[in-house]
């Protein structure tokens, strides 16, 4: 079944009633992370994507199929971390039937069950910045990367959402070779040395982290280099899948 944006209104029983799924989408670009959001018609607010799950479908494929809509990228790397159920986290001023009938042309009805109380289950994404192309959700006005350092106002409970996957992302990081899915395929040992430093907020020690790194199987030296100047011109590196997916499965100790 083809879930759109419109069929959550007209045909609300081809879903899960009062269950939402949310997904952090984060890249990494110019030593920043970023979170893409969504500015929805008619409000000067901003959310992270997200979508409700279908009755024909697993949670995880809801989820997928969201990261797939916003971003055009397939088999991202998708990590549930928490659920979020407060009394009041729906309840929005702009969040109405009358707003949504003008955003969608469609009669919407009062007690529809898209403004009673929800229950989200949480997700963060991770993706290469460079590969993604943003695509607008129908019923939004834009769609773009904002540094999850300087966020524009959000509805309901999305900065927390945020603040919430962004310490799991610091917590899962120590332990799983998570960096794969935000670098390019060929990167220098400073580039994701950089990375790591970006997402914990904290300096590591190069040596140390370069020791740790190499010696966990995880990456692999090739004979290119890249030439960042005169004089300058590091070996790149790129991940070994079959280290990467050993490190998934059973975890890497990274003690930063």
């Amino acid at each position: 079944m083809a879930y759109t944006a419109l069929d959550i209104i007209q045909h609300p029983e081809n879903y899960l009633p009062n269950i939402q799924v949310d997904n952090v989408i984060l890249g990494y670009h110019d030593k920043e992370l970023k979170v893409l959001l969504q500015q929805t018609i008619a409000t000067n607010k901003w959310s992270i994507t997200g979508g409700y799950v279908g009755r024909a479908e697993s949670i995880d494929e809801a989820a997928n199929r969201i990261a797939l809509s916003r971003t055009g990228l397939e088999n991202l790397f998708l990590q549930q971390f928490r659920n979020f159920g407060g009394v009041s986290r729906s309840e929005d001023p702009e969040k109405n039937a009358a707003n949504m009938s003008a955003l969608t042309g469609v009669e919407v009805k009062k007690d529809l069950w898209i403004f009673d109380r929800f229950v989200s289950l949480a997700y963060y994404t991770l993706t290469d910045f460079s590969t993604v192309k943003i695509k607008k959700w129908p019923l939004g006005a834009d769609s773009k990367w904002w540094p999850v350092n300087e966020l524009p106002p959000l509805m309901f409970d999305h900065k927390q959402i945020i603040t919430e996957a962004l310490r799991a992302l610091r917590m899962h990081i120590a332990f799983f070779p998570i960096g794969y899915e935000l670098l390019p395929e060929k990167f220098t040992l400073p580039e994701i040395h950089a990375l790591y430093e970006t997402i914990l907020g904290k300096k590591l020690d190069e040596r140390n982290f370069q020791r740790k790194l190499l010696a966990s199987g995880i990456v692999e030296k090739l004979k290119e280099t890249k030439r960042i100047g005169p004089h300058r011109a590091p070996f790149l590196y790129k991940f070994n899948q079959e280290g990467y997916n050993k490190g998934l499965e059973n975890g890497v100790p990274f003690a930063f």
